[in-house]
């Protein structure tokens, strides 16, 4: 007999990588059982329906990609420092992406539009951790006397998060790294412009 905590984990890890790679709608349960090996009374003893699966696999995805940034940012010791930590982190992603697929809050910010509000709202809450997140970077380097005061925290963080998604976007509508590398080149210019 299987461990609980394991088959859930492994239910999230495999529907992870469908919904990043064939879409929220296009995933079956089907598809699901078929890649975790495992019944459909299995997953259905873990998730109430497939509307929780999808959104416990977006938080299980995002929580991955957050925590390695989170952690490159805990140990920088300055503002600029820790920006930078975010376009490192969407540099390597441009060489090797950590989820076949592209990004899985865009994937499901573009699939859960007006079609899937539950999804939506669950979207909706990470981004706004991680607007939130840059922010406060933002406005503790001005308080600490690295980022110019005048420099407007929440329009910054608007720019790099538009910035990078759009850049993701574009990588993968033409594989072509390039478009990461001119948007991470840009922003540092405009990080570097507003420190001290």
């Amino acid at each position: 007999m299987r461990n609980p905590e394991l088959t859930r984990s492994i239910i999230i890890e495999e529907a992870s990588k469908l919904f990043n790679s064939q879409g929220y709608k296009a995933t079956s349960i089907s598809d699901i059982t078929e890649k975790a090996k495992l019944t459909k009374g299995a997953i259905y003893r873990h998730f109430q329906d497939k509307s929780s699966l999808e959104k416990e696999a977006l938080r299980y995805m995002c929580n991955l990609m957050m925590g390695d940034i989170k952690q490159r940012i805990v140990h920088s010791q300055t503002s600029r420092e820790k920006l930078y930590c975010i376009l490192d982190y969407f540099e390597a992603y441009g060489k090797n992406p950590p989820f076949k697929g592209g990004c899985p809050l865009m994937n499901a910010a573009i699939e859960s539009d007006d079609s899937n509000l539950e999804l939506k709202n669950v979207v909706q809450y990470i981004m706004k951790q991680i607007n939130d997140s840059i922010i406060r970077v933002i406005q503790n380097g001005i308080k600490f006397g690295q980022i110019k005061k005048d420099t407007d925290a929440s329009s910054l963080s608007f720019l790099m998060i538009s910035t990078l998604e759009g850049s993701v976007m574009m990588f993968k509508i033409f594989d072509d790294n390039i478009y990461l590398s001119n948007s991470i080149n840009y922003l540092r210019k405009e990080i570097n412009r507003i420190l001290i």
